[in-house]
């Protein structure tokens, strides 16, 4: 009897998702906290630059108190879907969003002022899943993967970091060869630093 990967990589990302949408609102504000403390703490977080975050959806964990808490000099972004590929706007709490073909807020902007990924200095992306070695699950639909494709022989900038709850770290998740790996996933509770792994 086969086993179909497709199949599992569906279960367990409904799954996951099912696990963060459970979590009660109280954990999840007591979570952006941490977890903005430890994307604050990271070793190469950046004092200037363009940083992205992303708009939370589906339980995802949220980023407002770190996007708060950015130094001076960081100038913050959200993706812009643009053609196959992420390209990213700076926004404040108050500048006019979008819904884009996902549903997901984006800035409202012209084309002419979105900047390109390889334009960001760190990149804060959602996860649905992750693993010990770096492996991460997505929503399938290969954005970061395709925009961050530039990555694949070369350390950051831009850093390429996930932000999840805890209780989305899995036992091993396959990687294929197209995946762009994360340098880094902060939770609420602890840092996996990935950078010195000789393996993804």
């Amino acid at each position: 009897m086969t086993v179909d990967h497709a199949v599992l990589r569906r279960q367990l990302r409904s799954e996951l998702r099912q696990r963060r949408r459970a979590l009660p609102a109280a954990q999840r504000i007591a979570a952006a906290e941490r977890l903005a403390d430890n994307l604050l703490a990271l070793p190469f977080a950046p004092t200037q630059g363009y940083v992205a975050g992303y708009w939370a959806m589906d339980g995802e964990i949220a980023l407002h108190v770190w996007q708060l808490k950015l130094p001076p000099g960081c100038v913050y972004c959200l993706p812009v879907l643009a053609a196959d590929r992420l390209r990213f706007a700076p926004w404040r709490p108050c500048d006019p969003l979008i819904s884009n073909a996902y549903g997901i807020p984006e800035p409202e902007v012209e084309s002419g002022s979105l900047l390109d990924a390889e334009q960001m200095t760190l990149v804060v992306a959602p996860l649905v899943g992750f693993d010990a070695r770096g492996a991460r699950l997505g929503m399938g639909g290969g954005w970061y993967d395709r925009s961050f494709a530039f990555r694949q022989d070369r350390p950051g900038p831009p850093w390429l970091v996930g932000a999840a709850f805890s209780i989305q770290q899995a036992d091993s998740l396959d990687s294929a060869d197209w995946d762009v790996g994360l340098d880094a996933v902060c939770t609420e509770s602890t840092t996996h630093d990935f950078r010195n792994l000789s393996a993804r």
